[in-house]
């Protein structure tokens, strides 16, 4: 049952040079999908261990959480977030991904590339969720100033008259959607949307690095390339 030598070569040849920087598992899809090099994961881990290459994504250990059950149904709460991070590994400006994952599923209905975590962005976002899926029932995501007003901020005279605070653009958004907007005090109680943005910053960028991605146009278009494939 041993594998061929030469198969071993083409293996340790390509994490080395077109897929340099991927972590086991992507490395094992991507063999099947685009050099037609079907092996299992613990196949293409002891290839490279034998070679000398580690995995570039260090696991940490489990931490115990009580963790929220999920919602039962795909569409009733998105959690939705932006990450500012140097997406293309100096080859570009750094960016802005602002997406949203389903509670109930995992999926990620869409996501987008800006220059900064702006409100057009969420606009642009939900646009294309509510236009491929329907409605969601309702939103979570942190306190930034694009989803409600900050507490700090004096209130205008109308606002004390009526009572409340008027909402954001977005907030008006939601509204006019009837989508219900919760907000969560901390990243942790956001940790579905915290954990898929570690696994992009890793899977993702690799993908945009193969593709020689520079440019915010670039990005997208391989990250909604990415997306199908990674649901």
């Amino acid at each position: 049952h041993a594998l061929d030598a030469s198969l071993k070569k083409q293996v340790l040849g390509l994490a080395q040079s077109t897929y340099t920087g991927f972590n086991t598992q992507h490395f094992t899809e991507l063999l099947a999908e685009r050099e037609g090099i079907c092996l299992s994961r613990s196949s293409v881990y002891r290839i490279l261990f034998e070679g000398g290459i580690r995995s570039p994504r260090k696991r940490r250990p489990a931490k115990h959480r009580c963790r929220r059950e999920r919602y039962p149904k795909e569409g009733m709460l998105l959690q939705t977030d932006g990450s500012r991070h140097d997406w293309l590994e100096g080859r570009g400006p750094w960016l802005s991904l602002v997406g949203a994952i389903d509670d109930a599923t995992g999926k990620v209905p869409y996501a987008l590339f800006r220059e900064q975590e702006d409100a057009q962005g969420y606009f642009l976002l939900l646009r294309q969720i509510v236009s491929s899926y329907g409605i969601p029932m309702a939103l979570y995501h942190d306190r930034h100033g694009i989803f409600e007003r900050s507490r700090n901020e004096p209130e205008t005279l109308e606002e004390q008259l009526e009572g409340k605070r008027k909402p954001t653009q977005f907030g008006r958004l939601m509204e006019e959607l009837g989508i219900t907007s919760i907000s969560s005090r901390s990243p942790q109680a956001r940790g579905r949307i915290e954990r898929l943005w570690g696994t992009f910053q890793d899977r993702l960028v690799s993908e945009l690095r193969l593709a020689g991605a520079r440019t915010v146009e670039e990005a997208n278009q391989v990250l909604w390339n990415f997306l199908p494939r990674y649901n």
